[in-house]
C-alpha cells in the first residue's frame, strides 16, 4: 500500500516506467567496451571482480563486487577493465552472443586469475513530458556496498544472477521488478547524497527532496495538491517566511513553488487521462479549474499538446515547450574523452 505522503512514488508513476530485462557480462583479462548514445537509463550491479564504468562528459567510476550503479547520461559510455585497453564495440559483441550472459576475454584462465561479473538492465520512461524530471541526475550514480542503499539490496543480488542465467517460468516478470527495485534504491542513494562523487544531493528536483523544509513542502504539495496553496501558506507549514521560502524553493527545485504546483497538478492530472477515461471538463473541475478552455490552455502550456491529444498519445509531447523545468547537468571534465574520441569500436 503506497505512502499517503510520497512524492517520489508520485513522479515515478508519472514516468510511465517499463523495466527491460536483465542481462549479464563475464570478462575475463584485458577487456574494454564502448556502447553507443542510448535513450533510457541504464541500471546494475558488479557481482564479481571489478571495472570502470564511464560517460562521456564524467570522471570514469571504479566499481568493485557489491557495488551497483545507475547510468543516467544518455550519451556514448565504456565499460572496462583497464583504462588502456583499446575499445570493441559492446553493440557488436552483445549482438554476435546467443546467451544473456556475455562472455568476452581470454579463454585460458589461470586458478588465481578472477574474472569481472555485471548484471544490468535498463529502465525507459514512456511519457516524454514527464521523463525531464529526472535530468537533474549525475551521468554516474555508484551505490558502494558499504551504503545503506547497497545494503539492502545485496540479498538480492545472486536472485539477479540466477534470473539471467535461467529460463524459467516468470523470468521476464522477476528481471522487471529486480530492475525497478535497483533503479528506486539509486534514486534513494542521490535524495541522500550518497551516489555523487562530492556526497552532496544533486541541484534539482531529486536534490530538493533531501532538504528537510523544501522536502516537506514537496511532500504537501504532492498530497494536497488540489489545495489552493499560497507561497505564505506553505511557507508556514515549514516553518519559513513567505520570502525566505520562496528564495530558497526556487534555489533548489529551480521553479518558484506555484510554477511547479501548477506543472505538478498538469503532470498529474495527465496521469490521470492516461489511465481512465474520465471527461476533460471533469478534470477541470477537480484541478480548480473554471472551466474546460482553461484546463486545456494550461495543459497546453506545460506539456505542449492538448489533454485530448495527451491521452491518446503522450509521447508526441512537445518536450521543447517544458524548458521551465529544472533540468541542471551534473557533469565534470571527463579523463575518457581523449580516448574515447580515438576509438574505433
Amino acid at each position: 500500500m503506497r505512502s499517503p505522503v510520497d512524492p517520489l512514488f508520485d513522479v515515478l508513476a508519472s514516468l510511465n516506467v517499463r523495466a527491460g530485462s536483465l542481462s549479464g557480462l563475464e570478462a575475463w583479462g584485458s577487456w574494454a567496451l564502448r556502447f553507443g548514445v542510448h535513450e533510457h537509463i541504464k541500471i546494475g550491479a558488479v557481482l564479481g571482480g571489478f571495472c570502470w564504468l564511464g560517460a562521456d562528459g564524467a570522471e570514469p567510476v571504479r566499481l568493485q563486487a557489491g557495488d551497483c550503479f545507475l547510468l543516467a547520461a544518455r550519451e556514448s559510455f565504456a565499460l572496462c577493465g583497464d583504462l588502456d585497453v583499446p575499445y570493441q564495440s559492446g553493440e557488436e559483441v552483445y549482438r554476435a552472443s546467443s546467451s544473456r550472459i556475455v562472455r568476452i576475454g581470454e579463454t585460458y584462465r589461470t586458478a588465481d586469475q578472477e574474472g569481472t561479473l555485471i548484471v544490468g538492465g535498463s529502465v525507459d520512461f514512456l511519457d516524454a513530458t514527464v521523463a525531464l524530471l529526472l535530468d537533474g541526475l549525475p551521468p554516474i550514480v555508484a551505490i558502494r556496498a558499504g551504503t545503506a542503499q547497497a545494503k539492502a539490496i545485496q540479498p538480492l543480488l545472486e536472485v539477479f544472477l540466477e534470473e539471467v542465467g535461467a529460463v524459467r517460468l516468470g523470468t521476464s516478470v522477476m528481471s522487471e521488478r529486480l530492475t525497478e527495485i535497483l533503479f528506486i534504491q539509486a534514486l534513494r542513494a542521490v535524495v541522500a547524497g550518497t551516489g555523487a562523487p562530492d556526497g552532496t544531493a544533486p541541484p534539482g528536483w531529486l536534490g530538493a527532496l533531501g532538504d528537510p523544509r523544501i522536502g516537506r513542502a514537496l511532500l504537501l504539495m504532492h498530497q494536497q495538491a488540489d489545495r489552493p496553496w499560497t507561497v505564505a501558506t506553505l511557507g508556514a507549514q515549514v516553518g519559513m517566511s513567505r520570502a525566505s521560502f520562496a528564495a530558497r524553493f526556487k534555489e533548489l527545485v529551480g521553479l518558484p513553488p506555484l510554477v511547479y504546483l501548477q506543472r505538478w497538478r498538469i503532470l498529474a492530472a495527465g496521469r490521470e487521462l492516461r489511465r481512465s477515461e474520465r471527461t476533460v471538463a471533469s478534470m477541470a473541475a477537480e484541478w480548480g479549474y473554471s472551466s474546460e478552455s482553461a484546463f486545456s490552455t494550461a495543459f497546453k502550456r506545460v506539456t505542449g499538446i492538448s489533454p485530448t491529444q495527451y491521452r491518446s498519445a503522450p509521447l508526441a509531447a512537445v518536450t521543447a515547450r517544458l524548458d521551465g523545468w529544472p533540468a541542471v547537468p551534473f557533469r565534470v571534465p571527463s579523463a575518457m574523452d581523449e580516448r574515447a574520441g580515438s576509438s574505433d569500436a
